[in-house]
């Protein structure tokens, strides 16, 4: 169902900007725990960088659901189930989503919260989250393409 002309031209910019975010990240993943805390620096570029990602994803999230079904929410967390429903990304992505919003959501009104171990952690475990949301992203984007031609 499209509502409006989705701008896929803009989500690609979008997701441009968080793939050059994710540069930024993924060395900190190949460190070991003990060297990314002994620099004090590590914790607030890495934590600046994954909030932006963060960002960049339910930004990407809300434009398709506006354009393409008239979605007015802007929670993110009603952002990552509506994506999930309408089949733009899986239901398992969806579930991940929820709690990528959740952890935006600390980082921006409970940051006293937000630990370096826990930043090192998802380093380590989750970045490939952002992969997958990215490459089904693209997939809806080809698809949507060739829907409105």
């Amino acid at each position: 169902m499209v509502i409006s002309t989705l701008n896929t031209g803009r989500v690609l910019e979008i997701i441009r900007l968080l793939e050059s975010y994710l540069i930024e990240l993924k060395p900190f993943s190949a460190i070991s725990k003990e060297e990314f805390l002994a620099d004090r620096k590590n914790p607030p570029f890495v934590e600046s960088y994954l909030r932006r990602s963060l960002e960049a994803v339910f930004d990407i999230g809300r434009h398709i659901l506006a354009k393409s079904y008239g979605f007015k929410g802007i929670d993110y967390k009603t952002i990552a189930k509506a994506l999930g429903e309408r089949g733009i990304i899986t239901e398992d992505l969806s579930l991940v989503l929820v709690k990528m919003a959740g952890y935006r959501n600390r980082m921006v009104h409970f940051y006293k919260e937000v630990n370096n171990e826990e930043l090192y952690a998802i380093l380590k475990s989750n970045l490939n989250d952002f992969d997958r949301f990215t490459q089904q992203i693209v997939s809806f984007l080809k698809a949507y393409e060739k829907q409105i031609q």
